[in-house]
């Protein structure tokens, strides 16, 4: 093997076509395939994101109101009754954590928790989860169980 007859491996290179903006002789020379004029045909040409060729793009065309906080945490729900309706199912006996929560399908793995006061528990439960509403927690508490905040 000497320098003149090295390659690339077969199907490492895809065929590269006509070799543009090198002379008359190409058949690719003159405009370069870019056309006649306009920003798109000059050399450092960039178009901005959204530009739309002069029309008011639509992201200022759209009316913009309010406030959105980029800190926001936003925390799933879930209500007592939906806690008692899972020990009436046996699918709990005495703690809830986020695991239980998850594997039934009430909350994702990366959320965040807060147990809401609408409804009725029974039983004494104790929840582990990242809030509490101040009804709920003392509905829990009323039933004999605990409350332990993540």
């Amino acid at each position: 093997m000497t320098l003149n007859n090295l390659k690339p491996a077969e199907g490492s290179v895809k065929n590269q076509g006509k070799r543009i903006g090198r002379g008359q002789g190409s058949g690719k020379g003159g405009t370069a395939t870019r056309g006649n004029k306009g920003a798109k045909s000059r050399s450092g040409y960039s178009r901005k994101v959204g530009f739309e060729g002069g029309q008011m793009p639509l992201q200022r065309r759209v009316p913009k109101f309010g406030f959105k906080n980029i800190n926001r945490k936003e925390y799933v729900g879930v209500n007592l009754h939906k806690l008692q309706e899972l020990v009436d199912n046996n699918k709990i006996t005495d703690a809830v954590t986020m695991d239980i929560l998850v594997e039934n399908r009430l909350a994702r793995k990366n959320d965040l928790v807060k147990i809401l006061g609408n409804g009725e528990l029974k039983a004494k439960l104790n929840v582990i989860v990242h809030k509490f509403t101040a009804t709920a927690k003392a509905a829990i508490e009323n039933a004999g169980g605990s409350v332990e905040t993540l």
